[in-house]
């Protein structure tokens, strides 16, 4: 999902205690899609409940914001509103191909082809309303701060680290950087040991900075150009142009200045171009947020995850104490900060 600008765009490999003391913003629809997708049974069975219910995303919710918690780091995360109408085809695309993916996945368990069928079960999951919602309430319950988006999060996580209200945006995608934040981290809520598909090694994986600034420095383009190329490699919101990939599309932006140009001399139509700059360029965003961390409810907590969901109150206990514990030291250094 997103563009594919990983080729030209700089990175820099980071430790979770890096970030200790930062606001992030979670592009909490990426994050969500990370742990429906990774934390499953061996057989790509997602974890359920004793009714068969999803709780896959409630277990990576507790237990791997309260580990970015505990490092210092203060989440706020962003959910997605209504996509714009260019983003259907996208949503469609997508939705055909966890269908099939649901399909082979049920194949390859009848085969006993375990490997191929954790592989698409990845590819199968999806988010409902009912996983959104139960989601928003686990963070509420856990004191973290929401924030509803009118539309994509991402742009909404960018333009409040452009307003400084948080200091970077959290997703896997590269299109917050089209949307303008100055810096994003990657990898920070999916940090650790992963599988290698179709191989049997398994690599660590760690939290990466990309600063806008030095990405755009190091190609030698403004954040308008890096927008056109997005478009001519594709995006959530076009699919872009067939043969042109991030390395091609800069040089063509380079060459020509910009998507104009390389129109003109190439002879392509991209339909509405100026609309999917508008996109990135002025996206629906709102003001009307409140970042502000509380005490965990403890017994909220417990009665949504191990009295509704069958999780291990012990287990779900130790991560309230840890939050706890948290909140408490830094409620003791702010009132150390007045004396």
């Amino acid at each position: 999902m997103g563009v594919k600008l990983g080729d030209i765009v700089p990175r820099k490999p980071a430790d979770i205690s890096d970030f200790s003391g930062w606001v992030v913003a979670v592009d909490t629809f990426n994050t969500l899609y990370q742990f429906l997708s990774t934390i499953r049974q061996p057989d790509g069975t997602p974890l359920m409940d004793d009714r068969g219910r999803i709780t896959s995303h409630l277990s990576g919710l507790l237990y791997r914001t309260t580990s970015l918690i505990e490092s210092g780091i203060k989440p706020v995360f962003i959910f997605d509103g209504e996509a714009p109408e260019e983003k259907e085809g996208t949503i469609e695309s997508r939705k055909h191909i966890r269908e099939v993916a649901a399909k082979e996945w049920q194949e390859a368990i009848d085969e006993g082809d375990i490997e191929k069928a954790a592989r698409k079960a990845r590819q199968s999951s999806k988010l409902t309303a009912e996983i959104i919602d139960e989601s928003k309430e686990l963070l509420r319950l856990m004191g973290v701060p929401v924030v509803q988006a009118p539309s994509e999060g991402e742009a909404q996580a960018a333009y409040m680290a452009e307003r400084g209200d948080v200091r970077a945006a959290v997703s896997q995608d590269f299109d917050s950087l089209l949307f303008g934040t100055p810096i994003l981290i990657r990898n920070l809520t999916v940090s650790g040991r992963r599988k290698v598909a179709r191989r049997d090694i398994y690599i660590t994986v760690t939290p990466e900075i990309i600063e806008l600034e030095a990405a755009l420095s190091a190609n030698g383009i403004t954040r308008e150009q890096l927008i056109d190329i997005a478009i001519l490699v594709g995006t959530d919101f076009n699919r872009g142009i067939k043969g042109i990939g991030p390395k091609k599309g800069l040089k063509l932006i380079k060459k020509h200045g910009s998507l104009e140009g390389v129109m003109e001399e190439k002879g392509l139509e991209i339909p509405n171009y100026r609309r999917l700059r508008e996109i990135f360029l002025s996206p629906t965003v709102t003001d009307s947020y409140e970042i502000n961390w509380n005490k965990a409810d403890g017994e909220g907590i417990k009665e949504l995850l191990c009295r509704e969901h069958d999780f291990s109150e012990k287990r779900v206990e130790s991560a309230i104490k840890r939050l706890d514990k948290h909140f408490q030291a830094t409620k003791q250094r702010s009132l150390d900060s007045w004396f």
